[in-house]
């Protein structure tokens, strides 16, 4: 008998060690993804260039060698394309990860990181900054200032009727959402037809063609602090999306986990939204691949997310800058693409948490 209790100790063991081998090799291969697409990147545009100088200009930086290439090779990569590519892997990430974890929050499979009428809350304050001025640091501050104000806005509306559930919070960022996409028709409807609605009505869109270094060093602080939170955290939401009693009677602080698990998605969120615009679907259908790929687990779906949103959004980046003469809005191509992929979840019953 105890060889037996013996022989079934090793074997948890060992398929324990073998599924966390498994998941961590999932997420090295998707890292490996995510890096090669990164590097295919820079090959991709309208400008063409090849290989062989782009090659050349990068290893230039680290050794010494003769010049070949035009000073223009320098400028498209280095000042164009690549804070583009990074800034693609930093939003499609930064949306992946807040979004899985609004949906562990409200234990809702159908949650996206636009819950609390951030989006909306975005959205308004762009739309204000292009109607007083086209200067683009002013935009993606008001874009910034408004979004947390929205996501603030939602999560008092709770306590002054007295009530912190999340059916509550959800409730309250309709209700916040629905204000400020009022008020963004409204700043359209008054604003001049020919110069700034149309501007307005791309930023909303979502591109990322305007991003430059300034950008990214702008809103990178905010993001990598309020990602790395999360990852540390990310046993504590596998107990959140238990359910309030179940989080209490083990021992969590529910009022105030919560209250910081909104913080910092909600900060990650606006800082991605105030430099990209409205991209929609990546925090809802990103998520759900990671659970299908880790599993529940948020201390391995979170990761997951960041890497599989990152990759994700280089891919529609990419598209959106080549398959047609002009540019294609990054929210068309994410819609198109996402809306279909949703429907087959939905058809194979793989909207959850299993």
């Amino acid at each position: 008998m105890g060889s037996n209790v013996g022989k079934n100790i090793i074997d948890h063991v060992w398929s324990s060690t073998h599924k966390i081998f498994d998941s961590s090799k999932k997420e090295i291969l998707i890292l490996l993804l995510m890096i090669l697409l990164f590097i295919l990147s820079l090959f991709v545009g309208r400008y063409s260039i090849s290989p062989v100088s782009i090659m050349g200009l990068i290893v230039s930086k680290f050794i010494p060698i003769e010049h070949t290439w035009s000073p223009n090779i320098d400028t498209v990569i280095f000042q164009i394309r690549m804070p583009r590519i990074i800034a693609a892997m930093v939003v499609g990430g930064g949306l992946s990860v807040a979004g899985a974890s609004f949906q562990g929050l409200f234990r809702n499979p159908l949650v996206s990181p636009y819950i609390l009428g951030v989006a909306a809350g975005a959205g308004f304050g762009a739309c204000l900054g292009i109607l007083i001025s086209e200067n683009i640091i002013l935009i993606q501050l008001l874009a910034f200032s408004f979004g947390i104000f929205a996501a603030f806005l939602a999560y008092n509306l709770g306590k002054v009727c007295n009530q912190t559930s999340t059916l509550i919070l959800v409730l309250s960022g309709i209700i916040i959402g629905a204000v400020f996409t009022a008020l963004t028709s409204l700043i359209k409807y008054i604003a001049d037809p020919y110069d700034k609605l149309p501007e307005m009505v791309f930023w909303l869109m979502g591109s990322l063609s305007s991003v430059r270094w300034d950008d990214l060093f702008y809103v990178a602080p905010a993001m990598m602090v309020s990602t790395l939170v999360l990852l540390l955290i990310g046993w504590r939401i596998n107990v959140l999306s238990l359910g309030e009693e179940e989080a209490r009677s083990l021992g969590i602080d529910t009022k105030r986990m919560t209250l910081l698990v909104i913080i910092c998605a909600t900060l990650i969120t606006t800082s991605a939204v105030s430099i990209s615009g409205l991209i929609g679907w990546v925090g809802l259908i990103v998520p759900h691949i990671a659970r299908m790929i880790v599993g529940p687990d948020y201390r391995k779906l979170l990761p997951m997310s960041i890497f599989l949103g990152a990759s994700f959004l280089v891919i529609v980046d990419d598209l959106a800058r080549t398959v047609s003469s002009t540019e294609i809005p990054l929210g068309i191509l994410t819609a198109l693409m996402g809306a279909p992929f949703f429907a087959y979840l939905l058809h194979n019953r793989k909207v959850g948490w299993s």
